[in-house]
């Protein structure tokens, strides 16, 4: 399919808002609105061209986009369509909301709402149940999942899903978005995690009664895990796996990475370790620092984060 417009010098930049139902779509999609961007919410997918080009013809530089499983017939060509756009000089980003399917079921439950693929899915008289709709709709919007930024919304607060959203839209001049990903193993694993690596075998600070109520941002935390050797050769050793095959993942064609580092609680080693891991990759493109079970989320900041912990002990 072509593009009937000419792209002009203003570089008009996109945000898709998309991904399953009951994830948070519209929370994304108002925030969007809220840093000024012309926002359309469920637009059909055959429509799209016709819209970026209108955004073009009017001068628009943000415009943002929510397109969900009901434009179901068309989402098996919408890769093809942003690479087209993206060839043509339009900046596009695509942010995919996903959630563990017992949390998208209790939304439903609790809102009363149907969901939006009930009716297509109805067979013989009977509908199916929300658990089927959810498994019918990660199945459509499965090509789209491997194009953006994944978002992991279970659990989330509608205010910490803002901010998120926030800090992908403010990361998107840079060429890679790395974000490090502190998680509690006694939640679940994140559904955003590209890579996940487990931090359970080094001491807990958990044990120590003072160090309890900290975590791994404050200092007294940081320096009980820098003074000891194995937490030092994790950092180094997952650090220079990052290394290693960082190039491979952006020859790839790939502008998001979520690196997910999981503890029991997620509150002190795992904590620590994706603040040591954000400094030593603060030159990589723009790096983001999420805390699940804080409600931590911030961009990177090397001069505005906790104290500054003491150098690692090496063996």
């Amino acid at each position: 399919m072509h593009l009937f417009y000419e792209a002009k010098p203003a570089v008009l930049r996109v945000v898709f808002i998309t991904g399953i139902s009951g994830s948070g779509k519209s929370v994304a999609l108002r925030t969007l609105e809220d840093f000024g961007y012309n926002c359309v919410d469920n637009l059909p997918v055959r429509f799209l061209h016709d819209f970026i080009a209108a955004a073009h013809d009017e001068g628009l530089q943000r415009v943002g986009v929510s397109i969900d499983a009901r434009s179901s017939g068309a989402i098996a060509n919408l890769p093809g369509t942003i690479n087209a756009l993206r060839a043509l000089g339009t900046e596009i980003r695509v942010v995919f909301l996903d959630a563990d399917t017992g949390t998208l079921v209790q939304r439903y439950s609790e809102s009363r709402r149907r969901h939006p693929l009930t009716d297509k899915l109805f067979h013989e008289g009977v509908a199916p149940s929300v658990e089927a709709c959810i498994a019918h709709e990660r199945e459509l919007l499965g090509p789209l999942r491997e194009l953006g930024h994944v978002i992991d919304t279970t659990g989330l607060t509608p205010s910490q899903l803002r901010s998120w959203v926030r800090n992908v839209v403010q990361a998107d001049t840079v060429p890679l978005v790395l974000t490090f990903e502190s998680f509690a193993f006694k939640e679940s694993v994140p559904l955003d995690a590209d890579l996940m690596f487990d931090v359970r075998c080094l001491p807990n600070p958990h044990y120590d009664p003072v160090l309890r109520p900290l975590t791994g941002r404050d200092a007294p935390v940081a320096n009980f895990l820098a003074a000891i050797p194995s937490v030092g050769r994790m950092i180094d050793d997952i650090a220079a796996f990052i290394r290693t095959w960082l190039p491979e993942y952006m020859q790839d064609t790939r502008s998001y990475l979520t690196v997910a580092i999981g503890c029991t609680g997620g509150t002190h080693r795992s904590v620590y370790v994706v603040e040591q891991l954000a400094a030593m990759f603060a030159g990589q493109g723009q790096v983001l620092v999420r805390h699940r079970a804080q409600k931590q989320f911030d961009l990177y900041d090397p001069g505005g984060g906790p104290a500054e912990a003491p150098p690692l002990a090496r063996p």
